[in-house]
């Protein structure tokens, strides 16, 4: 029988898992499955901002966390999409600078509007401001929903921004609450049974540490699966090339200084730099490869993009690996987060897999001790989206029409691109994608995404035969209708950092009337 999980590793990842298990398991009042973590009192957190994918609004109301307190607590900010300058095209170039990822899906009130807009009926407007009015409100300023609005719900789909450090202290806080043992400790070693799988957890402050089924989420060490049981990294630098970061955290000027809505990803000579408006500051860092960049010159790519307002800040340097276990549960042990595998910062995968991951252990959490049986089905689920993922990151870079740099002209190369992507691409030239391309519990990314990246690089789809496409004027009256719908939404909604405000002040007040019992 399963009476105890055993948490190697604190951090996002860590906490995380434990606040969903906790809550999932019904822990502290249940009392059937103990749940313990134990964290380096000396492994810090890097806090340089973190962006998310909306699934998160689900896994936070899951917990038990308010949407006021999770803001307050965590530095938060709303998250419409990600904004991509100079993907298509190098900078000075004819033609667009920029497209939106919006988490709104495309309107399919009267129809499906993308065979319509790939044969001109919404005129010469980009994919994702002729079938949402999601950018359009970005763009505005505005935030996705208003403070009346009931917690994680509102008239766009959105995600957040937040300080990876504020959010691991605040669910460590929460984990506590539902009734999770913290031990404070540091692993020194792993014992395992004569079949292979672990036996103890060896610390320095408490000997030997005994569970049922042990989380392994130390990081990219992967101390317990990768170092202990050797399941080794499946390595994906043929394919996603990026291997650096660089990042800084920069002050606002003003305190009333407005907060983009989005993540804007802009495309450099060897990589792209991401910038996130948190509460007070900017995370801003550059992802590149070091095959195509020395660390010095990725430096001065980041501080040229920041300007003179950085010139007395530090940067960190954060090398990694891109990859992923292919066999993430083994035995009595499962990797969540950094310990089963990285993926480049793009498009937010990271706590989304944490979250996928999470959700997986305790719901095919095996209370009668088969871990074969679990691990088969988990490792089948977490490969195929590993690799679903791979390819829409790749898509980003493939279809870039940039000639200016190595980087990108061998991201356009065949020989780095999956066959499965390549695939996909081929057949999407004769017909737009199609929700049969896409098997539903083993994607993160739904078709709208893919759409929306898809024709936001420019991929040119024919239709063959636009005659099976007949409704041409309901078309472009929906079309002409969602101009006029955000018209209305931008006098709904509030401006972004208007709308943070007034969560911080309504945060302040709760706990004004209802202060922690000491």
């Amino acid at each position: 029988m399963l009476r105890k999980i055993l948490i190697s590793g604190g951090g996002t990842a860590g906490w995380l898992c434990a606040c969903y298990l906790a809550r999932t398991l019904n822990v502290k009042a249940a009392g059937t499955v103990a749940i313990e973590l134990i964290e380096s009192p000396d492994i810090g957190i890097l806090g340089v901002g973190e962006g998310t994918f909306p699934s998160i609004r689900g896994t936070l109301a899951h917990i038990g966390i308010s949407e006021a307190r999770f803001i307050a607590a965590t530095g938060a900010t709303f998250k419409q999409g990600i904004r991509f300058d100079h993907w298509v095209r190098a900078p000075g170039t004819a033609g667009a600078d920029h497209y939106f990822h919006p988490f709104n899906v495309p309107s399919q009130r009267r129809m499906e509007l993308l065979p319509y807009w790939l044969l001109g009926h919404a005129g010469d407007v980009p994919f994702a401001s002729a079938v949402t009015m999601q950018k359009r409100v970005a763009d505005a300023g505005r935030g996705p929903k208003r403070l009346r609005d009931p917690d994680y719900q509102g008239p766009m789909n959105y995600a957040y921004h937040f300080d990876a450090s504020r959010f691991a202290a605040l669910l460590a806080e929460v984990g506590r609450e539902l009734g999770v043992t913290h031990r404070l400790g540091d692993i020194t070693g792993v014992t395992r049974r004569e079949d292979g799988a672990i036996a103890t957890i060896q610390t320095r402050e408490f000997g030997d540490l005994k569970a049922d089924l042990y989380i392994d989420c130390t990081g990219l060490k992967g101390a317990l699966l990768g170092e202990a049981l050797g399941e080794p990294l499946h390595p994906l630098s043929d394919t996603l090339f990026v291997d650096r970061a660089v990042a800084i955290q920069i002050p606002y000027p003003a305190a009333d200084t407005p907060i983009a809505s989005y993540t804007i990803s802009t495309a450099h000579a060897a990589g792209w730099t991401w910038d996130i408006g948190l509460q007070t500051r900017r995370g801003v860092g550059y992802v590149y490869s070091s095959r195509h960049c020395s660390d010095d010159d990725a430096e001065q790519v980041l501080r040229r993009y920041l300007g003179p307002a950085a010139d007395a800040l530090t940067a960190r340097r954060l090398p990694f690996k891109t990859g992923y276990r292919k066999a993430q549960w083994r035995h009595n042990c499962v990797a969540v987060g950094l310990s089963a595998g990285f993926l480049e910062p793009l498009e937010s995968t990271g706590i989304g897999l944490i979250e996928i991951a999470s959700y997986l252990i305790a719901h095919l959490l095996p209370h009668d001790g088969d871990f074969a049986r679990a691990a088969r089905h988990f490792n089948a689920m977490m490969q195929a989206r590993y690799e679903r993922i791979v390819d829409f990151i790749k898509l980003h870079y493939c279809l870039s029409q940039r000639q200016d740099s190595a980087f990108w002209r061998d991201n356009q190369d065949t020989v780095g691109i999956p066959q499965s992507l390549q695939d996909r691409l081929a057949e999407w030239r004769h017909r737009p994608p199609h929700r049969l391309d896409f098997v539903t519990d083993l994607e993160m990314f739904m078709p709208a995404s893919w759409q929306f990246i898809l024709y936001g690089m420019e991929f040119k789809t024919t239709l063959p035969h636009p005659a099976q496409y007949p409704d041409a004027v309901a078309a472009a009256q929906e079309f002409q209708g969602l101009r006029q719908a955000s018209n209305q939404a931008l006098a709904d909604l509030p401006p972004h950092r208007a709308l943070i405000d007034s969560y911080l002040a309504g945060e302040t007040s709760a706990r004004a009337a209802f202060p922690a019992r000491a």
